[in-house]
């Protein structure tokens, strides 16, 4: 089997969630031994040519095919406007292999222009299937400007690509809602969730004792509800046992707060000493405003966290009342009280969500087992 596996970058070549999973698709590809033309391009320092996060047996079906993103211009639209060029500059470059791939796989914007020439019948190939992370522009923005650029700019193409492709990608939950909402066929749309790498799960949880440590994990991005998280910290009055807030990642110094229970580590690229920080944790929050399904909570239950987050997205697939905390949205008042439930919870309490969080990622959220329902989903 050959599949195209067209991406707006992987990671680490590229930063981001999206970025992350199609280099999970392509390596798991791989080591099913399906033959990946992967379309990418690089904005970091790494050597892209080596594909040196590959193994040498998984290097053996993958081709590396580089399509660089056009340079950002000045003028508002610009990202849409390049989102179009670089899947016109794809086109050109995929259009004499068409036929030789079995399956196409497009994220975001880069199939737009190959989606436009197939279904106005001009093209002929393999099904098209298409992925937006998490449909963000149909979720609830936390303010009027990223309102008006997701109304004016992002929608219309969203959901235009949407249509025209032959599948859908969804993550489940709410994200599935949306993109029935923009009127996909709904035999058109597959949810597939995602997942972690199965030698990368704790093997038991770390029992909660004090302090008890909260965990933030990310960039910082307005949508991400770091303003309304800082609120809620500034706001708690329990003093029934100690806690600390840990953040990782970089956070602005205008953002930081000066609390003596907040701890900020910047920007940790280190992955055996991230996970042992994360380990060290016992709750993540993520009070996004949108979400697809965020790695990050992924990450953080399988290492044994449960997890306080806003039902955004797909994260109601992964958290609930057996697992963690969800509230409705990144309200500072909901996020204060429910941080104050947890801090007034025993550790027992505590402790059975970390393990049902962990049990639940072992199950159903490795990439072993999410590979073989794509391979299904596609064939």
């Amino acid at each position: 089997m050959k599949i195209a596996l067209i991406t707006d970058g992987i990671w680490p070549y590229v930063l981001g969630g999206m970025q992350k999973h199609s280099y999970y698709l392509c390596k798991y590809l791989a080591q099913k031994k399906v033959y990946v033309d992967l379309y990418h391009f690089n904005q970091s320092t790494y050597d892209i040519s080596k594909l040196e996060f590959f193994s040498d047996e998984e290097k053996q079906y993958i081709t590396s095919i580089i399509v660089n993103f056009p340079k950002p211009g000045m003028l508002p639209g610009h990202y849409l406007r390049n989102s179009y060029k670089h899947s016109k500059l794809i086109f050109e470059v995929i259009k004499d292999k068409l036929q030789t791939y079995d399956f196409i796989y497009t994220k975001g914007f880069t199939g737009w222009y190959l989606i436009e020439q197939k279904n106005a019948g001009k093209i002929k190939c393999a099904k098209i299937g298409v992925k937006f992370h998490g449909y963000e522009m149909f979720q609830k923005p936390p303010d009027l400007k990223i309102k008006i650029q997701h109304i004016l700019l992002l929608r219309k193409p969203v959901k235009e690509i949407s249509q025209k492709a032959d599948l859908v990608f969804s993550y489940g939950g709410k994200i599935t809602d949306i993109i029935k909402s923009i009127d996909v066929v709904p035999t058109h749309i597959v949810e597939l969730p995602s997942g972690v790498e199965a030698n990368t799960l704790a093997k038991e949880i770390k029992p909660t004792y004090h302090p008890l440590k909260f965990l933030f994990l990310g960039r910082y991005e307005r949508r991400k509800g770091i303003e309304e998280l800082n609120e809620a910290i500034q706001s708690i009055n329990d003093k029934t046992r100690k806690t600390e807030f840990h953040f990782i990642g970089p956070i602005p110094r205008e953002k930081q707060l000066q609390n003596n229970s907040v701890i900020y580590h910047g920007e940790i690229r280190d992955k055996t000493g991230l996970t042992m920080l994360i380990q060290k944790c016992d709750v993540l929050i993520c009070p996004s405003w949108s979400e697809g399904m965020p790695n990050v909570i992924l990450e953080a239950m399988a290492n044994g966290l449960t997890v306080l987050a806003t039902d955004v997205g797909a994260v109601n697939v992964l958290v609930n009342e057996q697992t963690g905390y969800l509230i409705k949205d990144s309200d500072p008042e909901l996020i204060k009280a429910t941080l104050q439930t947890i801090i007034s919870s025993s550790n027992e309490d505590i402790d059975t969500k970390k393990q049902n969080a962990l049990n639940l990622i072992k199950e159903k959220f490795v990439w072993e087992k999410l590979i073989e329902n794509l391979l299904k989903a596609v064939s």
